[in-house]
């Protein structure tokens, strides 16, 4: 079996990922739990390399053996068409090399496809400010921000400029222009991709990663500058994404970066993908919407209100965690015990549930 029976394997199982490791089977994700691949034997050093260098270019397996770890992405034809495409982590472990693959569906599912709340319509309709997508990695940020891009694709003519490390999902042809910028083939650095941003003439920028204080303060300046610019960050819940955010940087620009992110925050996605009851996954999502009392907390440095702005700003489209995570319990979806392990208050949750 080589690499692409493997990626055919991964997409025909409905599989989130695959990992290849020397001397294990290889194993794929579904549901969010590890399967062995039962048919092929354990990877050895020989057959790994030769897996993964047949998909690499000679540049990239340079780059590979040299930095000890290279991100790259792959789209799998079938046919001449396209089944999937994949965002690849190539890196080494316990001296030997090491894969995962990502798998990425080629359509692009909808908002109501991808079972979000309908208040995601509100961030695709948005002409500027600074919307986030957080989470853990495997539980749909990238997906649910291709759903808000495609939206706007089809809906107005926009320039889409993207910055990203790989390109994961590749936009049809709708009333919009897609720019897509990949690192290391399209561009050196974030830093001098976001510093050219503004003179490529964008309406909307999508920032794939906020990794540091200088990727964080390029989003948030383009976005004061009438943008609209949509980012990701690795967090677990809406005030925590502030709060890493601000204590990013150092306590002199602080003060200067809670005012800039008041008044350019228009919304937090927070999301989270559980296992169903009768097999596949589900998101449970908190939404926080940049209100004027949310800008003002920001603002004075209280985040730690921003729960409880959550918690009473229903009206408004805004959703608790734990409220998400209730409704999908009381509605069969998702079993009781699953649920609890993700709330971010559990007696909050249990009443919600009772």
């Amino acid at each position: 079996m080589n690499i692409r029976d493997l990626l055919s394997f991964t997409v025909k199982h409905d599989a989130s990922d695959l990992h290849l490791l020397i001397g294990d089977l290889p194993t794929i994700r579904v549901d969010g739990n590890l399967i062995p691949v039962s048919n092929v034997p354990p990877m050895t050093k020989e057959m790994l390399e030769e897996m993964v260098y047949s998909i690499l270019t000679p540049e990239q397996k340079e780059l590979l053996i040299t930095n000890k770890e290279l991100d790259f992405s792959l789209s799998l034809t079938e046919r001449q068409e396209i089944i999937g495409r994949f965002r690849i982590n190539a890196y080494y472990q316990k001296g030997g090399l090491a894969v995962a693959f990502r798998y990425l569906q080629p359509k692009i599912r909808s908002i109501e496809e991808l079972g979000l709340p309908p208040i995601l319509h509100t961030f695709a309709n948005l002409k500027q400010g600074f919307v986030l997508v957080t989470g853990p990695t495997g539980h749909g940020k990238s997906t649910a921000l291709a759903a808000i891009l495609q939206e706007i694709n089809t809906s107005r003519s926009e320039h889409i400029l993207t910055i990203e490390d790989p390109i994961e999902y590749i936009y049809p042809k709708g009333k919009g222009v897609f720019s897509q910028r990949e690192m290391t083939i399209d561009t050196h650095s974030w830093a001098l991709a976001l510093k050219s941003a503004l003179r490529e003439d964008p309406d909307v920028v999508l920032v794939g990663e906020m990794r540091d204080p200088e990727t964080m303060a390029a989003a948030i300046t383009i976005a004061e500058t009438g943008h609209l610019v949509f980012s990701t960050l690795h967090t677990n819940s809406a005030a925590d994404s502030i709060n890493r955010i601000v204590d990013s940087f150092p306590s002199h620009q602080q003060s200067q970066i809670r005012i800039q992110l008041a008044a350019t925050l228009k919304g937090i996605i927070s999301k989270r993908l559980l296992p169903k009851i009768n097999g596949g996954r589900i998101p449970a999502a908190e939404i926080l919407i940049g209100t004027p009392a949310v800008a003002n907390n920001i603002r004075e440095a209280k985040t730690h209100l921003i729960d409880s702005i959550i918690q009473t700003s229903q009206d408004v489209g805004m959703i608790t965690m734990d409220a998400s995570l209730a409704s999908l319990v009381l509605s069969g979806a998702v079993n009781l015990d699953v649920a609890k392990t993700y709330a971010l208050h559990e007696q909050e949750f249990l009443r919600l549930v009772a």
